[in-house]
């Protein structure tokens, strides 16, 4: 999902981005302990966060007119954990704000929890559950 510039007014985007904040810090933090135990899987990653980016970035026509997109964050989360794909999915709506106009500066933090909080960490919980 991403909610374009401007569309939140002042108090919730402000809402959104501190909601998401300790969910990307916690995974920049998970992020680092991984690539530092296990450095072979730096690029296993980078490649995680260009599929989550491509596949993001596709549009699906929807019946009420708009679109959808899928987003690829479950199968990171099932490779890497909820928190550290958050961070990934803080990446990849950066650069989909910046160089496709999907999204905006200010409604990040919205569109993170939505693609790179609530879905990957369910995609992971119900993973785990299944296993």
């Amino acid at each position: 999902m991403h909610i374009m510039e401007g569309f939140l007014p002042s108090p919730w985007w402000q809402f959104w981005w501190l909601v998401s904040l300790p969910f990307l810090a916690f995974g920049l933090h998970q992020m680092k302990a991984i690539v530092r135990e296990r450095r072979e899987a730096l690029p296993l990653l980078a490649v995680a966060g260009a599929f989550v980016f491509v596949l993001s970035s596709l549009k699906l026509p929807s019946v009420t007119g708009s679109c959808s997109h899928p987003t690829g964050t479950g199968l990171s989360a099932v490779l890497f954990g909820g928190f550290v794909t958050s961070v990934l999915a803080l990446i990849v709506l950066l650069y989909q704000a910046l160089l496709l106009a999907h999204g905006g500066i200010t409604t990040m933090g919205a569109n993170v929890f939505s693609m790179g909080i609530a879905g990957p960490l369910v995609a992971w919980a119900l993973y785990r559950a299944g296993k």
